[in-house]
């Protein structure tokens, strides 16, 4: 054998040592042999009581963006703050999705409310989600329209579509979750917990006006400023997501003042709504584990070819 043909050699197995220690490095800290579940929200009181129940906590910071990888009910999770607005959240949902690789995307806090049927306090879990300041104006008005994915060119739908397995796991947890009563002039009241539509804008709404166009132009169910862009990302990257919010006011003239007056007790709800979501998933998770549980000394590689999701 020459001494070039040692040279090539020598370059081809380096090269495949360096893809395994590739493969089996851990994204930022979190274990690759855990299901991680990311959870968003775009204000420090939607995520400050979540982040209290985190422990064996590590702090990341990734292009000024912090993000706190733990365990939550047992379960991995990363937990960022988003900030407000659309950009915001597509850029802390990509960052999260590049880094941790989670196995699901959970956003969570407060939203106004468009359904007149629905009050501040009450809970609506996303079946689906969309953007209700994206697409055409005409002579005639305004028609919502996606965008092409320039992953692959395909335009996204109108409404991005919940993970049906999440949306049914947090829908059913309205048999066995106590939500904190919502304290008004006219007494107490016992929020609901519904699944429905949820739209998202750069924009707080405000306005009566405003209110009853998007309910009859989208059937909504409520209106925020993150939910969609969330979606949009997770849609792409078919990364299973689910957007949970709780009304903090009605999206009328008095927004500003319900938001001030029931923000706290939303802001708790849709924390403890998320937290015993991750418990749920955790529980199912462990008993799917349990039934293909692989034998000791399983092949390095094998874990990242069985699969959904790798870690490069």
């Amino acid at each position: 054998m020459t001494k070039f043909q040692h040279k090539i050699n020598f370059c081809f197995v380096f090269a495949n040592i360096l893809i395994l220690i590739i493969r089996l490095t851990p994204a930022y800290g979190v274990n690759p042999q855990k299901d991680v579940t990311g959870i968003l929200g775009a204000f420090d009181e939607e995520l400050a009581i979540i982040q209290t129940k985190l422990t064996d906590t590590q702090t990341h910071t990734i292009m000024g963006m912090k993000f706190i990888s733990g365990s939550l009910e047992e379960r991995s999770v990363v937990v960022a703050l988003t900030g407000i607005g659309k950009v915001n959240a597509a850029m802390t949902t990509t960052l999260l999705l590049d880094h941790f690789k989670p196995r699901e995307v959970i956003f969570t806090g407060i939203a106004g409310g468009i359904n007149p049927d629905l009050r501040p306090g009450d809970m609506v879990i996303a079946e689906r989600i969309a953007h209700h300041d994206l697409g055409n104006i005409h002579a005639d008005g305004f028609k919502a329209q996606g965008v092409a994915n320039p992953a692959d060119g395909k335009r996204n739908p109108v409404f991005f579509p919940c993970d049906a397995a999440l949306v049914t796991l947090a829908i059913n947890l309205r048999e066995n979750i106590e939500l904190a009563p919502i304290q008004r002039e006219t007494g107490e009241y016992q929020p609901k917990l519904i699944k429905g539509t949820v739209l998202t804008g750069d924009v707080f709404v405000a306005s009566k006006a405003k209110k009853e166009s998007l309910w009859r132009e989208f059937q909504a169910d409520a209106v925020e400023m993150e939910g969609a862009a969330v979606a949009q990302v997770c849609y792409q990257q078919k990364v299973p997501f689910v957007v949970i919010r709780c009304l903090s006011d009605t999206a009328d003239e008095s927004a500003a003042q319900d938001l001030r007056q029931f923000y706290k007790t939303a802001a708790a709800n849709a924390a403890k709504l998320t937290i015993t979501l991750v418990r749920e998933l955790e529980q199912k998770s462990g008993k799917e584990t349990s039934a293909k549980m692989e034998p000791i000394g399983i092949e390095p590689t094998t874990y990242w070819l069985q699969t959904s999701r790798s870690p490069i």
